[in-house]
């Protein structure tokens, strides 16, 4: 791939996760964690609001009917942008206070699928859920402990799921109608070296996109074969997710951290915490939104 690397977005953040497109207000939502704010880049102004809160923000997605949802660390939320209206949906395992949300993203049917894990990683402690568009939360995995990159194919029957320890993604045959996921089974292994597979997207074409944690890269994938494709190196180690967007959704999104780097490795890595972007000679398949 020819094309430029870029920052998009000076952001030094400590870790940026969840990249969001908007096809509708052409920006690129993203949340700091650890700072818990949420962030709006806006492609035409080139400009990037923050929006701050008083617990962990984890991810984020567009609603259909206007506004986001959200998972602070607590719960299921809506927001709105325009007036700072924040509406608490339904809290998630308050039995179990030193867990959090993490990544989170919609599915073809407009469900919001979220996973929780331990605030100090410890594993085993986390579980995926799915609220519907009636806002019914169910538990669909256990045992998790850093529930990472979604993903869902383009003909809308496989979905791909990354706990990011395992090093493994797997993959799901997946119902659209009923957001019911069988018969797993692993598409990829990434190897020690490599970093740890963190978020994820998916192409046209069914490939796979996989940010590397310590890896300092994007890798694509033929998740039929568990092959890679290629790698796109980013100049700083911990990269988090990644996502398309733009005009022609040929431009690959990505968020990176300065968490668990040191001082030296900072200083070796200036631009850690920054969003970046390149433009792929891919199409990426559609942000969906939510339906409630």
């Amino acid at each position: 791939m020819q094309n430029k690397l870029k920052v998009v977005v000076d952001a030094k953040a400590t870790l940026a996760e969840s990249p969001c497109w908007d096809p509708n207000n052409k920006c690129l939502y993203w949340v700091d964690i650890l700072q818990k704010n949420l962030h709006q880049y806006s492609l035409k102004t080139k400009e990037n609001r923050t929006f701050k809160f008083n617990k962990y923000l984890s991810s984020v997605a567009v609603r259909k009917s206007g506004g986001l949802i959200l998972t602070l660390e607590d719960g299921f939320y809506f927001y709105n942008t325009k007036n700072d209206e924040l509406m608490l949906l339904q809290y998630t395992e308050s039995n179990q206070p030193n867990n959090r949300f993490n990544d989170g993203k919609c599915d073809p049917g407009g469900r919001f699928w979220a996973g929780t894990m331990d605030k100090n990683a410890e594993k085993y402690k986390g579980s995926l859920y799915c609220m519907n568009n009636i806002f019914k939360v169910d538990k669909v995995l256990s045992d998790l402990s850093i529930p990472n990159g979604i993903a869902w194919d383009i003909k809308k029957k496989k979905m791909y799921f990354i706990d990011s320890p395992s090093r493994q993604i797997l993959v799901f045959d997946y119902d659209m109608g009923s957001g019911d996921i069988r018969n797993k089974r692993v598409a990829v292994t990434i190897s020690e070296g490599q970093g740890l597979p963190d978020g994820m997207t998916i192409d046209e074409e069914g490939m796979i996109w996989v940010a590397h944690f310590g890896g300092g890269k994007v890798s694509r994938w033929d998740p039929k074969y568990g092959r890679c494709l290629q790698n796109i190196y980013i100049p700083t180690s911990n990269v988090t997710s990644c996502v398309f967007g733009g005009e022609e959704m040929k431009d690959l999104y990505i968020t990176t951290a300065r968490q668990d780097l040191a001082k030296d490795e900072l200083e070796r890595e200036p631009l850690a915490g920054n969003i970046f972007c390149i433009k792929t000679n891919f199409k990426g398949a559609p942000t969906y939104q939510f339906e409630g």
